[in-house]
């Protein structure tokens, strides 16, 4: 526990535990997307995926037992990532502030490292928005229990809200892009060989997400698809 402990304090223990968290959630935002694009198949292919999701493990486990798990993980990984970060950052300004080149350093950085911060604290205000929106329903104006391609369709027929979700998933998109390469790097991934094509595949990465997710809200609110839906 001892070592453990030690190799958290460093700054080494951080960025491994903020890379293993991210990739955690990365995994997740990839599922999430996919299920996302079965909007495309219909209500009935879309509410089917909703009740796998409540249903899964039934009967060993109890009906959205693994679900709540599901999320009691998520939401350690959400809190580990941005306490880790909100460390590394504190910390990184602290020596920044006592080095004469701490504004040279700074200028070095890309633009989606210096921003990674503030797309952080817009996904965690989105994560809060959207969970009241689509899962308990607080934020959104027809909530109907259980019918999530109503809850969805009618919700992105607002362009409010489309703005709004356009905005966090480009803030993911950046976030995506830097903290894939940095992870990648953080675990040992980084060789001479193909250190050239990390930014390239973790930007592909990105765009394939940002697309993906994109997709279902423009359609709708194009009247392409849940124009049934009253």
């Amino acid at each position: 526990m001892r070592r453990v402990a030690s190799l958290y304090r460093s700054s080494v223990g951080k960025k491994i535990l903020m890379a293993a968290s991210g990739l955690l959630l990365f995994g997740f935002i990839v599922g999430h997307m996919a299920g996302n694009l079965k909007l495309l198949q219909g209500a009935d292919a879309f509410n089917a995926y909703g009740v796998f999701l409540r249903e899964f493990g039934y009967p060993i486990l109890p009906k959205y037992g693994f679900l709540w798990l599901f999320r009691i993980l998520l939401l350690g990984a959400v809190v580990l990532h941005f306490v880790s970060a909100f460390q590394l950052w504190s910390a990184s300004n602290r020596a920044r502030g006592t080095s004469k080149y701490g504004k040279k350093q700074s200028l070095s950085f890309s633009y989606a490292s210096q921003t990674m911060r503030w797309g952080g604290v817009i996904l965690l205000l989105f994560i809060v928005y959207h969970l009241l929106h689509l899962t308990t329903g607080q934020a959104h104006p027809d909530f109907i229990y259980g019918d999530i391609y109503h809850n969805y369709v009618v919700a992105f027929r607002s362009p409010l809200v489309l703005g709004f979700y356009l905005l966090a998933q480009a803030a993911l998109c950046l976030h995506l892009y830097h903290g894939l390469w940095s992870a990648t790097q953080t675990l040992g991934a980084s060789h001479p060989k193909y250190n050239a094509m990390r930014r390239p595949i973790s930007l592909g990465f990105a765009v394939v997400i940002f697309v993906g997710f994109m997709i279902p809200p423009f359609l709708v609110f194009a009247g392409v698809v849940g124009g049934s839906v009253a």
